[in-house]
């Protein structure tokens, strides 16, 4: 067994992060090149998008616990494998119900990998070096969000090798390649005595219930809501539900029955749920709407949203500084930055006079994201109680993902609403700014604090919530 290293270990564990993030928005400038490429409709392609998501999303819980029973290295590395080679097969795949099948296992991969990243970050990694170590997970988030449209811009547009969208794809494989060979450094460190076991009535209502809701979230309004969508829902609230309610009457629970328990962990994994349902699909929207209503080429996509990318990276590393001098505040402000940039981007996306005022919000909104998500991730990771590590760890991009499906739906449906072609963008960015103000009210209002103060917490150095 090789040594462990740990300067190692971020940069293996957070290049999981980056490929997660990077593959679901490379698609969002590629799938209209993926359609004319493989002859597909528009059904298909969304598919091409939701399916990532769908496994994505589904299997975070479940994998949180699997990492405590057989170790955060052996499921991360199975998580970037089966992601890698999925990957590579997407690139080439033939036909566009092969391509999804590809998207299908990479969000599989992505799923087993996620969770681990916070676990190994939590367990491995000194108490006095974390919170730098999660504003650096945070960086990557916020890199890979927008280093998807803007490198898929520049490949699909001049098609090296003749491959276009297919090098987009191709762009993670060396990254999960590096990342497995040097993996034997990672520490094989796992769970305690309660990740011996997985309940597996808790699974099974956890990956049913997820998959039955995503679903329909996912592919219902371009289905047309269809009344499968809605048996989906229902049936998806009813194991939900039922899921919960089983994790307080077994012995080794998927989600650890005090996770939801404490006020903070709970307003906190809200307000990464709220949040996330305005980023994924602003981003989304503003790669769409360049395409579809502007004629945009891929190219001009990807370098329109540049600004939006080194802000993210600018405010990812001044998180820390603005979280300790302004506590929630920084938190609530980011949001409101965000609600505002929204509407500047509505103002601007029509006026090339006005070009310089659209690169300048976009740049904000940037900031205003990096800064949000290194701080909400280091505070709730740094709150949580010992215990509910393992389930927080699960828990959190579960959240994001959810809040980004949720977040798309309901953003398409504004923006689809019967309107005048300069208004379709005004519907869509005044969903936006409801989102980002109650992410700004949620992250402002401070949480009571749990009754049972007894149980000491592990924190990293933070300010109070």
């Amino acid at each position: 067994m090789s040594a462990h290293h740990p300067r190692l270990l971020l940069p293996i564990v957070l290049s999981g992060t980056f490929v997660q993030l990077f593959s679901v928005t490379v698609m969002q400038v590629a799938v209209p090149d993926v359609q004319r490429d493989l002859a597909t409709g528009s059904g298909t392609g969304q598919l091409v998008l939701a399916g990532y998501t769908l496994t994505y999303a589904c299997s975070l819980v479940v994998s949180a616990r699997l990492g405590d029973r057989y170790g955060y290295r052996g499921m991360f590395v199975l998580g970037m494998a089966l992601f890698t080679l999925a990957s590579l097969g997407s690139a080439f795949a033939p036909s566009a119900w092969l391509l999804v099948a590809g998207r299908l296992a990479q969000g599989v991969g992505s799923g087993l990998m996620a969770p681990q990243t916070l676990s190994l970050i939590r367990s491995s990694v000194p108490p006095d070096r974390r919170a730098a170590a999660l504003s650096a997970f945070g960086a990557t988030m916020a890199a890979a969000s927008m280093a998807g449209p803007v490198l898929g811009g520049v490949l699909i547009q001049f098609a090296p090798l003749g491959l276009g969208w297919r090098a987009a794809m191709l762009l993670t494989v060396p990254v999960g390649l590096a990342a497995l060979a040097l993996s034997p450094v990672l520490p094989a460190s796992r769970g305690g005595a309660d990740g011996d076991r997985v309940d597996p009535v808790g699974a099974t209502l956890s990956l049913l219930g997820l998959g039955l809701l995503v679903l329909p979230l996912t592919v219902g309004r371009d289905a047309g809501w269809p009344p499968w969508t809605w048996a989906s829902l229902v049936v998806a609230v009813v194991l939900l539900v039922g899921f919960a309610l089983s994790q307080r009457r077994v012995p080794h629970p998927l989600v650890h029955p005090s996770t939801m328990s404490d006020p903070a962990t709970r307003r906190g994994l809200g307000m990464v749920l709220v949040f996330n349902a305005g980023v994924p699909s602003f981003s989304l929207l503003l790669a769409t709407h360049l395409q579809v209503a502007e004629g945009a080429s891929p190219l001009r996509t990807g370098l329109t949203a540049t600004p939006y990318a080194v802000g993210a990276l600018v405010g990812s590393g001044m998180s820390a500084a603005l979280s300790a001098r302004f506590g929630r505040w920084a938190l609530g402000g980011s949001s409101a930055t965000l609600g505002l940039v929204c509407l500047a981007v509505a103002a601007t996306i029509h006026e090339p006079a006005l070009r310089w005022v659209l690169w300048l919000a976009l740049g904000a909104g940037g900031f205003a994201f990096g800064a949000f998500t290194s701080s909400a991730f280091t505070r709730i990771i740094a709150e949580a109680r010992p215990e509910a590590a393992t389930s927080v760890s699960g828990l959190l991009p579960t959240a994001q993902q959810l809040g980004g499906t949720v977040g798309v739906t309901f953003a398409g449906m504004a923006y689809a609403v019967p309107a005048s072609p300069g208004t379709a963008l005004w519907h869509a960015m005044t969903y936006e700014v409801v989102v980002f103000a109650l992410a700004a009210l949620l992250a402002v209002v401070r949480a009571p604090r749990a009754a049972d103060t007894s149980t000491a917490r592990a924190r990293t150095p933070s300010v109070p919530l």
